[in-house]
């Protein structure tokens, strides 16, 4: 790592800072500006495909990194990241198919692999040719997909706790998807959470489930990612779609084409997961060709990248150091 980006990362948070110590960098830059849900909005631009209007937020410039959400998230999601991390990259983080603010054409699958050839096309009609990649939850197995079919537009990748192959989807999972199935997901799950923001953080919301910190998800996050959801019968329908195109395992067979590969590819596992198990990190150390080792949390859950930007801008720009 060269002196002016050690000394630009030294600036980070206090607490990143006390991080950090134990692997001898500070964790992350001065961020360019707080991105706030209203500062996000203001962000948010779209692109047109053949697949739909792409909702989009982008800061930052030079090579491109592209952020890939969790579900039942959105982009809104990498906020803290794109905030440490753009002076470094063009930081591109769109909202996928189903999901958050993307408009999609009518008739459009929301499968895994449309949504792989959704961002090709956003990446081409944004004239990036290849992107370091961030990604979480099934967002990962997108990435992953990605990385297998299209190798030579992946520059790098950084993986959180994400589907696996031998793990998706995850047994967690399952309840989602039987809702979903029924068209009752939404109405039962979401839909409660966004009336009520106690009850989303409560052990029993996406808070317990997913995030160590009780304050998370915050008031503004919780918002952002479920209104756009709940907004009409066609989200709520294509939230539905997402999740019920999730019930067979997305990833069976990638794994000779990612041993191919050459991208190098860095892991960060939160331990206190309780939606994908230990046992998911343990196999992407064996999967990948240019594997650069795995980062274990303790404690963290699911969506830990929300909770702690600063081991996402550390990481990162370690692997892209690599790269």
């Amino acid at each position: 790592m060269n002196r002016r980006r050690f000394l630009a990362l030294s600036t980070g948070a206090l607490a990143a800072g006390a991080l950090a110590t134990t692997v001898g960098l500070a964790a992350a830059p001065a961020a360019t500006g707080p991105l706030n849900a209203a500062a996000f909005k203001a962000a948010r631009r779209y692109a047109r495909t053949r697949f739909g209007r792409i909702a989009y937020v982008e800061r930052g410039r030079g090579a491109a990194a592209l952020f890939l959400h969790g579900f039942p998230l959105n982009s809104f999601q990498w906020r803290g990241a794109i905030e440490r991390l753009a002076p470094y990259r063009r930081c591109v983080a769109p909202d996928f198919m189903g999901l958050g603010h993307t408009e999609v054409a009518e008739g459009q699958s929301v499968a895994p692999d449309a949504q792989v050839e959704m961002l090709l096309a956003l990446m081409d009609r944004l004239s990036i040719e290849r992107a370091d990649l961030i990604a979480s939850d099934s967002g990962g197995a997108v990435a992953q997909l990605l990385l297998a079919r299209h190798p030579e537009r992946v520059r790098s990748l950084l993986l959180t706790n994400c589907d696996t192959e031998i793990e998706c989807p995850p047994a967690a999972m399952l309840p989602v998807i039987a809702l979903s199935r029924e068209g009752k997901f939404v109405d039962q799950w979401l839909a409660p959470w966004h009336a009520d923001h106690a009850l989303a953080r409560s052990p029993d919301g996406i808070g317990g489930m997913c995030y160590l910190d009780p304050s998370h998800p915050s008031d503004e996050a919780i918002d952002s990612y479920f209104s756009p959801l709940v907004a009409s019968a066609q989200s709520k329908a294509r939230v539905h779609a997402y999740a019920v195109a999730l019930d067979h395992n997305v990833l069976e067979g990638v794994g000779a084409a990612l041993k191919r590969s050459t991208a190098p590819v860095r892991v960060v596992w939160g331990m206190g997961d309780t939606i994908f198990s230990p046992a998911g990190a343990e196999h992407l150390e064996r999967s990948f060709g240019r594997y650069q080792g795995t980062r274990r949390l303790e404690g963290s859950k699911l969506f830990w990248p929300e909770e702690r930007p600063d081991v996402i801008a550390e990481e990162a720009l370690r692997l892209w150091d690599a790269a």
